[in-house]
């Protein structure tokens, strides 16, 4: 207050002075100082801030528990899945042991029978001859037996147990591989919903691929059309990436990846599904001659002396058709013609897979480029310059006359 007094008394006085300094010929300047001016600004208390703050700090509070919680709960979904696929790969592993014993089992018997019943067969070819009279007993005996093997042949072809064991021997090892996926969505963490919809996606698929019952499900021994086993849900691109999301990848990459797909799909699948419908073929031939042959040995043995011709060709049958059976069941069975099948059946769905993969990346690109191209790499067991000397070959020439598969591994 008393400096705004002591301003306006030095205005006052400098406004009394002005016209004698202007009588002497001098220039002052009149400073004009303004008033100040006050306005009515509301200012916030206390109390008012405090509750702000505490309002901020309860929305933090509430958004990371209902984040923590989300992830726990995701985190549970995949420990029960977890839990199933290690049951799983359990069950798999010891049926495929016992479906194993199966095969061992069936064949040796089924092969002691037959020879047992060819013996009868001959012995009572003899004993016609040189007594002149059959010897009901052993005819009988072997005729018996051989329709028994009959039998139990067709029950074993139709089964196929060395096939059984190569489905069950591939779901163990892809249950196996699901479960260290699994293990490592927990590990790296922060798991979303999406990790737990593809992981019962997968299980769900391999199950419907390698079904444990016989009756009902089991898969066709002998298809019409020879086609590479799916044991995967379907995968599909977003189609959603744009060009700013590179995530690793570049043109080069691309175009390296689609060289890559055209090099399995033309040679890899397609020489693995020939080789398969070989394998079919020779499968379908032993499993209709075995049973013929001891069909016919049964045939041969009931005839067993009748007449001095009939009789010899009767014992030939029996004989002779009872050995074949033999042949032809140990190569057939002990030769695991089925599992050669089933083998390259599954060889030609790894590679539709990785084609499906990589195909998948290119429209999303969900994986990192530099990454997923390592990971093609290590699945074809290709180092990543053997892998880009490959798909920089192949627009060159093309695919057909290639001479070098896409895979070293198998």
């Amino acid at each position: 207050m008393t400096t705004l007094q002591t301003s306006a008394i030095l205005q006052s006085s400098m406004y009394s002075a002005a016209p004698s300094l202007l009588k002497k010929g001098k220039v002052m300047a009149i400073l004009d100082i303004p008033k100040p001016r006050t306005r009515n600004i509301p200012l916030p208390n206390l109390q008012e801030l405090e509750l702000g703050r505490d309002f901020i700090t309860s929305l933090n509070t509430t958004f990371a528990e209902k984040q923590a919680k989300t992830n726990s709960l995701v985190i549970a979904k995949l420990y029960t899945i977890l839990e199933a696929v290690a049951d799983r790969v359990e069950m798999h592993k010891n049926i495929g042991e016992q479906r194993k014993n199966w095969n061992s089992l069936l064949l040796t018997s089924i092969n002691g029978i037959t020879l047992a019943a060819a013996t009868m067969s001959g012995i009572a070819s003899t004993t016609a001859a040189v007594v002149g009279a059959p010897v009901v007993a052993l005819k009988m005996s072997s005729t018996l037996l051989f329709l028994a093997a009959t039998g139990m042949l067709l029950i074993m072809n139709k089964l196929q147990p060395s096939q059984l064991v190569e489905e069950q021997r591939n779901a163990t090892r892809l249950f196996q591989q699901l479960l260290k996926q699994i293990e490592t969505s927990i590990n790296i963490g922060n798991p979303t919903d999406r990790d737990v919809n593809q992981a019962m996606q997968k299980v769900l698929a391999l199950d419907k691929a390698y079904p444990l019952p016989l009756l009902g499900v089991m898969l066709e021994k002998f298809p019409s059309n020879v086609e590479a086993a799916v044991w995967w849900p379907h995968q599909h691109g977003s189609g959603q990436a744009t060009s700013a999301d590179y995530n690793g990848w570049n043109a080069k990459l691309e175009k390296e990846m689609r060289s890559i797909v055209e090099v399995l799909k033309k040679k890899d699948e397609e020489e693995y599904l020939r080789l398969g419908r070989k394998a079919l073929k020779l499968n379908k031939t032993l499993a209709i001659s075995g049973p013929f042959l001891t069909g016919l040995a049964a045939i041969g043995s009931a005839l067993v002396g009748s007449s001095s011709y009939f009789g010899l060709l009767a014992a030939i049958f029996g004989v002779v058709g009872g050995g074949l059976a033999s042949v032809v069941n140990t190569l057939e069975h002990g030769g695991q013609i089925g599992m050669v099948f089933e083998m390259y059946r599954s060889n030609a769905g790894f590679f539709k897979l990785m084609e499906e993969s990589i195909e998948s990346n290119l429209m999303d690109r969900q994986e990192n480029g530099e990454l997923f191209e390592m990971k093609v790499a290590l699945q074809l067991g290709r180092s990543l310059s053997n892998l880009r000397d490959l798909a920089s070959s192949t627009p060159s020439r093309k695919v057909q006359d290639i001479n070098e598969f896409g895979s070293k591994l198998f």
